[in-house]
């Protein structure tokens, strides 16, 4: 059907030359017309830098028609930073700005409220630094890690292939090859996809173990030994859950289990794929420290860490626990907001279930402060992160690099046309349809990947600089203002509670701490 338009054009182009009729003024224009449109339509075709063209010849410059007559950039600082609206369209302009290297300059300045509740900023300093290097990273690997990995600070966050096609995957990991930064794999595991380009992987193991499991599901060492020992595989994250639907395990209707995904995920082709809601390999804070102690041994010492939307306060602190009392610590924890995305998600879990990323990373970063473990593991934080701004509260909050999935979704093309589940996606992303798929020009929207992710460091970096700091990790709570509901201004460092090192080992004073800290235990969730 997307066809129609464009096949009807070229029918009645054919019409108008063949059909003997008198010459007259109109047939001659409507020729024209219809000559000129079925051109535009085999070009949309031909072309490799729009995919929704390609996808929709000649129709497809009607959303192009609508973007050129509204402001590109209206509001995104603000829209990007409420909870209660829907992600901007303005912030998607920013990503494919960023992506196509198009300037980014706005005329008459602030259009936002700046008095608005929840409105927040970064205080500047009369001395601004100056920074020529953005490409920002950091070494992630704990004291029993063999193989530490330097890590940018903004990779590309878990995107499945099963939930994206494999053209997408490809254009992702291009990107990172060509950005030199990592690539997490979803829970989907390692396609061929994933290997063309070789660029570096953060293998997600979930409940699933796609990959490596056995054929009723469980954990397989041998396979996971396998896989592990690939160069291209970096870092190994167990997914306890992810912000979109924490609690919820996932199915992939059997019809979209094709060969190439049945491959990856080492299950039967075209037939249902379901994601458990817990994990068999363990059963206790305890347990999970032994298996990250047995996936990093198998794995020859590489980053083992394990990724989480924030629940039950006393179950992440029974973690803590378990850490200091095997003296088993992971290399890293990821923090996944309740706000990460999905392809599909009930829409209660989309929206109410889980923490929120800011108050998740506070949580985290307190817990393994106050347990004194803090200096042994890195922080990641993922959920909404596209601006330079969002980094920057971020790693202020206490992370120590952002995933980004939104951006570099953005970066491919995506239009956010909410039909990720449909395999109808209209750009080629979210598909396995052969036709939509093949409007997704690897090589075009790789490059768009690096760029969005050079793009975005260089902003970074200018915001810390702006700040009077050398580097981005350098900003810390206090230099984050936020506008309070009474119209006041306060720091982040006064607006949260912020523990000191050991503080819970030596019986913290906050009560809802204390409280929980007291609930948990090492040997039960």
């Amino acid at each position: 059907m997307r066809y129609l338009p464009f096949i009807l054009i070229l029918l009645i182009t054919c019409l108008l030359i063949v059909v003997p009729s008198e010459p007259n003024g109109w047939v001659f224009t409507a020729l024209a017309a219809t000559l000129f449109l079925s051109l535009v339509g085999i070009w949309d075709l031909l072309q490799g830098k729009h995919s929704l063209r390609r996808n929709y010849p000649v129709i497809g410059h009607i959303r192009r028609l609508f973007e050129g007559i509204r402001p590109e950039i209206r509001q995104y600082l603000i829209e990007s930073d409420r909870d209660d609206v829907p992600f901007s369209r303005e912030v998607r302009s920013l990503a494919y700005q960023r992506a196509k290297r198009a300037e980014e300059l706005m005329p008459f300045g602030t259009e936002v409220d700046v008095y608005a509740n929840k409105y927040s900023w970064i205080n500047h300093s009369i001395k601004p630094a100056k920074t020529t290097d953005t490409d920002f990273r950091l070494n992630v690997g704990g004291p029993s890690c063999k193989q530490p990995y330097q890590a940018s600070l903004l990779n590309i966050s878990a995107l499945s292939f099963g939930s994206l096609g494999g053209n997408a995957i490809q254009a992702l990991n291009r990107g990172a090859k060509l950005g030199n930064f990592a690539h997490d794999t979803g829970e989907g595991s390692i396609s061929r996809h994933h290997r063309k380009f070789g660029g570096d992987l953060i293998w997600e193991i979930g409940t699933g173990y796609f990959g490596c499991r056995t054929e009723d599901g469980h954990f397989d060492p041998e396979r996971f030994k396998e896989q592990a020992a690939d160069d291209q595989v970096k870092m190994i994250e167990l997914k306890l859950s992810q912000g979109a639907k924490p609690g919820k395990g996932g199915i992939l209707p059997s019809s979209k289990v094709t060969d190439e995904i049945a491959e990856a995920r080492g299950v039967p082709v075209y037939s249902d794929c379901v994601s458990p809601a817990g994990h068999s390999a363990f059963s206790t804070p305890i347990e999970m420290m032994e298996f990250i102690a047995k996936l990093r041994d198998l794995s020859g010492g590489k980053p083992i860490g394990f990724k989480l939307c924030v629940g039950q306060p006393a179950e992440f602190m029974g973690i803590v626990k378990a850490m200091l009392e095997t003296e088993i610590t992971p290399d890293f924890v990821v923090v996944d907001g309740n706000e990460g995305g999905t392809g599909a998600a009930p829409l209660e879990f989309l929206n109410r279930m889980g923490t929120p990323l800011e108050d998740g990373l506070v949580f985290v970063r307190n817990c393994l402060v106050g347990a004194g473990l803090r200096d042994q593991i890195k922080i990641a934080a993922s959920g909404k992160l596209i601006t330079a701004f969002s980094m920057a509260k971020a790693l202020a909050l206490g992370a120590d690099w952002c995933n980004s999935g939104r951006g570099f979704m953005f970066a491919l093309g995506c239009i956010q046309a909410q039909s990720c589940h449909t395999n109808h996606c209209p750009t080629g992303i979210a598909t396995h349809d052969s036709l939509r798929e093949r409007a997704l020009v690897v090589g075009d929207k790789a490059e768009r990947v690096a760029y969005f992710h050079k793009n975005t460091l260089k902003a970074l970096g200018a915001v810390a600089n702006a700040a009077g700091l050398d580097h981005p990790g350098e900003i810390s709570p206090e230099q984050i203002q936020v506008r309070l509901e009474t119209g006041d201004v306060g720091s982040l460092l006064q607006t949260k509670t912020w523990l000191e090192e050991n503080e819970l080992a030596e019986a913290t004073l906050d009560p809802f701490y204390a409280r929980a800290w007291a609930q948990a235990s090492a040997s039960h969730f």
